[in-house]
């Protein structure tokens, strides 16, 4: 099926090892199975095995057959070891996902094969590479190498995404091109970009791809020449497999050659968008020669979903600031759930998991598609039937992205283990078509235009024309069922029969065997009057299972040709020796069977893949449905409530998503207010008063909006941010040392650097790593160029001179977060009582030392001495720090001109009404502004 004989499908082709023979068909002759020596995927994920169960216990058999409470080994009945019929069970949770992973070390990949033209790949070291890249100084430039950390191994059991990274040279030096396929998912992502000195954009991307491996051109790691790229983004990726091949291999020709032939149709758009995007090309060039290689396997022709991703379309959210705002991992534990990604997270799907999580690391900037999504949460939340009805339907689907990866997928060997996979995946594919139907009837009464448009894409004929072929030559029962002995029973009776002589004598002949086994496990409890039942494990195969109390057995010990006994609780499991062998004649039954059937699967594929691309479609429609589901489900659960998008951010009662999720009480609610006149806001407070919270806050609020969720709050309107900028304090950041104050350095650097006009910028404590003067002026200049830029800003600071940044500039406004004093039941000691509420002007609580110096044991003279001291040193402060008259009605004049400019872009308000609030500005307007002659003192 599906040759490959064109010059460009034989350059691929080389890829193969000098072992393995190239692949000639996927009908291919029987000797192709088991008959030669097989080099098999490095990475194994998942949906090339069937979904087994955990060997260690077993279970009793239950009258029905089947085995209550038990997670390993299946007990079985007489009637079904024969397996007449494949038995239909109800569909369960996914097994795909990383249960059945096995993943290499790729440091033992070394292609020196003379078939591969010097694509090469050699173990160095298995240490983590250093930020000194003495590594490199060992490899020549024939020879790339491969570094996969100790701890690697558990990081990549998640991850599955390779990606492939070149840098121009000299003069295009900073123009970046990226490839990346997911080895679950059969698309290519291209990009192309320029990025700075700090190279960012690449940093955050790879950090949203959690790549599995990371290629780059040998070049890039020269001795004594290695690039800065190279150095940071394994300085980043420290725990990620890392692999150089030579520069040949990043070859733009072979690059647009290469999607050409696997572009599948419907995507050819692609051409336009990348036959002059050379970096990104020369990427898919490697990537897509490099994973042929370790997968052992080719893509089949025109399979592929390829897309070019421009950074523009999404916003960028750096990965110090995911971090910060806990977006998808908890910082103080990786396995809670307390983030931003588990609050929204219902999915019932892996797809839809993959989406959301994306979605939440790279926002939407376009509104129109923001509100699309809106517009269909806000109807699965007015329609509780549609609600349900498509849950109920989405939750049935396995993981469609990994099917479609398999399915194209053409394996160079032809062995037992790809004949069974095969078997496996047409199964899945039969169990996916057949929702189709059930989706559209869900679907059927939809109002909101994507919805609409769903339901029209579900109506292309290609799902109807697959399924009937498949129909036609597999049991209508045949289905994906839960258990490893319930899916060999499916595979071994999917194909119908009458349609091969010998596969029906095979499966006879399987059957006899399987019943000859429960045969004489029957007569064995018989000779020996014990009541052993037969049950099955993936590991074991047929076993004798026993529960009986040790005192009932003669000598307390089992029959002496019993052997391989295990104990668990009042539960043996054990064999024998002729019940080995029954087990090596039923495996080789099986794979004569798997075989045949394999032979006939292959033909099935053959007359459908012209047809296989809507599932592309489909897989998209279900993940996308079922993210806007999960956030359907989240409204449910709280109060919360549509956002708008205008150019002001405004959130009526607003409160931390993640808080509440955790708290016991609702968190306490606060209002946000920025626009452009408003833009820069500073706040103040003591510590725990709440002000990193509030800020954290605003960003998920932000970053809810943008991905098209409903928002924690009772009102609220959002300008949409291309960036998102956080620097938040941490507890140890109260400590004066180096290194946390170089940190904060690298990150104020980073946003400086990077900002722009639309972006929502978020700095919480700087400067609190060095001295009071240093931080103040730090936080000054930095605070000052910002004020330049038209970005939305907020500003906490324990610097309470900052606050008078008002007076010089009137886009800044000052808040505080309120505290309470409350005398002690003693009556002697004062403290402070949090309120959590923000509001208008600086903070009163001026001096947090005193405070704690007087409820020390601190001599009382010192602290009034301390007291004098600073009361003095803030007059002088506050005296030249003082507005005049002129200052103040330009500022006041400044505020209202921005008033006025915000209502003519955004009000709704009818005519009386709008008369009315523009009195009521002028009113403000006259009382901020100092009489003629009038003084500071008597203002």
């Amino acid at each position: 099926m599906l040759k490959e004989s064109s010059k460009a499908d034989a350059y691929r082709l080389e890829a193969a090892s000098a072992t393995s023979e190239p692949y000639t068909g996927r009908c291919s002759s029987t000797s192709g199975l088991g008959g030669r020596a097989e080099r098999p995927p490095r990475y194994t994920l998942g949906l090339l095995q069937t979904p087994r169960s955990t060997t260690g216990s077993t279970g009793d058999l239950s009258s029905d057959g089947t085995k209550p409470g038990s997670s390993s080994g299946e007990g079985l009945a007489p009637t079904q070891l024969a397996g007449i019929k494949a038995p239909v069970s109800g569909r369960g949770e996914s097994y795909f996902g990383d249960k059945s992973s096995c993943v290499e070390n790729t440091s033992a990949l070394n292609l020196t094969s003379s078939s591969v033209r010097g694509l090469h790949s050699a173990c160095v070291g298995k240490t983590p590479l250093s930020s000194s890249r003495s590594v490199c100084r060992s490899h020549t430039p024939l020879m790339g190498y491969s570094v996969t950390s100790s701890s690697a191994v558990s990081t990549h059991t998640a991850a599955s995404v390779i990606v492939a990274v070149v840098e121009g040279r000299g003069l295009a030096r900073g123009e970046v091109g990226m490839a990346s396929i997911d080895l679950k998912n059969p698309e290519v992502i291209l990009s192309q970009f320029s990025d700075n000195t700090t190279y960012a954009k690449v940093i955050t991307k790879l950090k949203i791809l959690t790549p599995l491996e990371i290629i780059m051109s040998n070049t890039a790691c020269d001795a004594g020449n290695t690039t800065k790229l190279f150095s940071l983004i394994t300085e980043h990726f420290k725990n990620v497999t890392f692999t150089t091949v030579q520069r040949k291999y990043f070859n733009e020709t072979k690059g647009l050659e290469y999607v050409e032939q696997l572009c599948a149709s419907e995507f050819s758009t692609i051409f336009m968008e990348v036959q002059s995007k050379y970096y990104c090309l020369a990427a898919a060039a490697a990537l897509l020669k490099y994973v042929e290689f370790i997968q052992n396997s080719v893509y089949a022709p025109k399979s592929l979903k390829v897309r070019f991703q421009g950074s523009e379309k999404t916003a960028m959210i750096d990965s110090s600031s995911a971090q910060n705002l806990e977006l998808v991992i908890n910082n103080r534990d990786s396995r809670n759930g307390h983030t931003l990604f588990g609050v929204l997270n219902f999915t019932k799907t892996p797809g839809g998991s993959r989406r959301l999580r994306s979605n939440i690391l790279e926002p939407l900037v376009d509104t129109e598609t923001i509100n699309t999504r809106l517009d269909c949460v806000q109807e699965l939340l007015q329609d509780e039937e549609l609600f349900f009805g498509l849950q109920a339907v989405i939750s049935k689907f396995l993981d469609t992205e990994q099917l479609l990866s398999v399915l194209v997928q053409i394996p160079k060997q032809d062995t037992v283990k790809t004949a069974e996979s095969k078997i496996t995946n047409l199964i899945y594919l039969k169990h996916t078509l057949e929702l189709v139907e059930p989706l559209k009837a869900a679907l059927r009464n939809c109002t909101t235009p994507l919805l609409k448009a769903y339901y029209n894409s579900l109506e292309d004929t290609r799902f109807g024309i697959i399924l009937e072929k498949i129909t036609t030559v597999i049991n209508d029962d045949t289905r994906y069922t839960k258990g490893c002995l319930s899916m060999r029973t499916q595979k071994c009776y999917a194909v119908k029969p009458n349609i091969n002589e010998f596969l029906d004598i095979a499966r006879r002949t399987y059957t006899e065997i399987v019943d000859d086994i429960a045969g004489m496990i029957t007569q064995l409890a018989e000779k020996y009057n014990l009541p052993m039942k037969t049950s099955f494990s993936s590991a074991r195969g047929f076993f004798i299972q026993l529960n009986i109390d040790c005192s009932a057995l003669p000598n307390g010990q089992l029959p002496s040709e019993f052997t391989k006994i295990t104990k668990m609780k009042n539960t043996y499991s054990f064999t024998s020796a002729d019940l080995i062998k029954m087990n090596e004649r039923c495996q080789e039954s099986l794979r004569e069977i798997y075989h045949m059937t394999y032979l006939i699967v292959c033909k099935l594929l053959n007359e459908i893949y012209e047809h296989i691309h809507c599932l592309y479609k489909l897989s998209d429609i279900v993940s996308m449905l079922d993210m806007l589901l999960s956030f359907a489900h989240a409204c449910t659960l709280s109060d919360y409530v549509r956002p708008e998008f205008t150019d002001t951010l405004a959130i009526k009662q607003g409160w931390h998503p993640i808080l509440e999720k955790i708290a016991v009480e609702k968190p306490v609610p606060n209002n946000t207010y920025l626009t452009e006149g408003n833009n820069f806001v500073i706040i103040t407070g003591p510590n725990m008063s709440g002000k990193s919270t509030y800020l954290k806050q605003i960003a998920l609020c932000q970053i809810m909006a943008q991905i098209g969720s409903y928002v924690p709050a009772e009102y609220c309107s959002f300008r949409i941010a291309e960036q998102i900028f956080t620097r938040i304090g941490m507890d140890d950041d109260i400590e004066t040392n180096a290194s946390t104050f170089m940190k904060e350095m690298k990150e104020i650097t980073y946003i400086i650097q990077n900002a722009n006009d639309k972006s929502l910028i978020i700095i919480d404590e700087l400067g609190r790593g060095t001295s009071a003067e240093e931080g103040i002026g730090i936080c000054y200049a930095a605070c000052e160029y910002l004020l330049n830029l038209k970005a939305f800003t907020l500003f906490a600071t324990h610097f309470l001179e900052l606050c008078h940044m008002d007076a010089l500039y009137p886009n800044v406004e000052n808040y505080h977060f309120e505290v309470q004093h409350v005398r002690s039941s003693a009556g002697n000691k004062e403290k402070i009582a949090y309120t959590y509420t923000l509001s208008k002007g600086y903070t009163e609580e001026k001096n947090y030392g005193l405070k704690a110096a007087e409820v020390s044991s601190l001599p009382s003279s010192i602290v009034v001495d301390a007291k004098e001291i600073t009361n003095h040193i803030a007059k002088q402060i506050l005296h030249r720090q003082k507005s005049t008259p002129e200052m103040m009605r330009q500022r006041a004049a400044y505020h209202l001109a921005m008033r006025l400019v915000q209502t003519a872009r955004n009000s709704r308000l009818d005519p009386d009404s709008l008369r009315i609030y523009l009195k009521g500005l002028k009113k403000k307007y006259e009382a901020s502004c100092p009489a003629p002659g009038q003084s500071n003192e008597q203002q």
